[in-house]
């Protein structure tokens, strides 16, 4: 689905990404794990084509070079959830939602993007907020609106579409954290990737099928979750020590700090 090679990237002289490798295929969960400064966010930002490399450093959408997808065309077969969204904006939730849909049409949305939005509504469970001001939603009521947006703007017939998440569990509490994760799994299990920066590393041990953790811009592993996740890795890229065991209930790695 989306690929890079030897990847760098530096701003105002400091290197934020050194050399990182990654290939994610159709289908997948991936989750990009590290502490604060690891670089996460930036090489999200990298494969999503929202902040430049060397022409060099080619990222490839679907075996084409990103950068020579028209912005309109790509719009359609990718989108992306930031972790800082406008805390104000003057309009109504279901058109903040809407928003998803401006690839799609000109001047006013058709039924099929009315339909869309209902749907991605339903699914982030803020259908009853419609016809709120956006403005005055708590913060994980508005994460959970710009969710909705980004899934209605991947609600079309095109195949193997591609979903980047920014620390999208921000200000949710325990149940829409879950429920969100369940939505990024559901939307993979058609042949969709998702690509999701996350700080809970259990959380990323029990729903993404895949791992990149990072370390001051650098890959430290990348793999399976049982393969990444060890004592030594983890205790080495956080600098604090950890234990591993099994999830009582679902046998997924559970890690445990301190």
């Amino acid at each position: 689905m989306i690929k890079g090679h030897q990847i760098n990237y530096q701003s105002q002289n400091a290197s934020i990404l050194k050399g990182v490798d990654i290939n994610v295929g159709y289908g997948e969960f991936l989750a990009i794990v590290g502490p604060n400064g690891a670089g996460k966010s930036s090489l999200l930002n990298v494969l999503a084509n929202e902040i430049k490399t060397d022409k060099k450093q080619e990222i490839y959408f679907k075996d084409k070079i990103i950068y020579n997808w028209k912005l309109e065309e790509l719009s359609k077969h990718k989108a992306k959830f930031s972790q800082h969204n406008a805390q104000d904006i003057p309009l109504l939730v279901k058109d903040v939602v809407m928003m998803g849909r401006y690839p799609y049409f000109g001047s006013q949305p058709t039924l099929e993007d009315i339909k869309s939005t209902e749907i991605a509504m339903v699914k982030t469970e803020i259908i009853h907020f419609r016809d709120r001001d956006y403005n005055s939603l708590s913060g994980g009521e508005k994460q959970r609106v710009h969710l909705a947006r980004v899934l209605a703007q991947l609600d079309n017939e095109i195949a193997h579409r591609l979903l980047f998440l920014d620390e999208p569990l921000n200000n949710l509490d325990i149940k829409h954290q879950h429920n969100t994760l369940e939505l990024i799994k559901k939307f993979t299990q058609n042949n969709n990737t998702a690509v999701v920066v996350l700080h809970d590393l259990n959380l990323a041990a029990s729903f993404a099928n895949k791992i990149l953790l990072m370390e001051k811009g650098e890959v430290l592993a990348y793999g399976a979750p049982e393969v990444v996740f060890t004592e030594e890795k983890i205790s080495r890229a956080y600098n604090f020590p950890c234990t591993i065991c099994k999830h009582p209930v679902n046998d997924s790695t559970m890690i445990l700090f301190g």
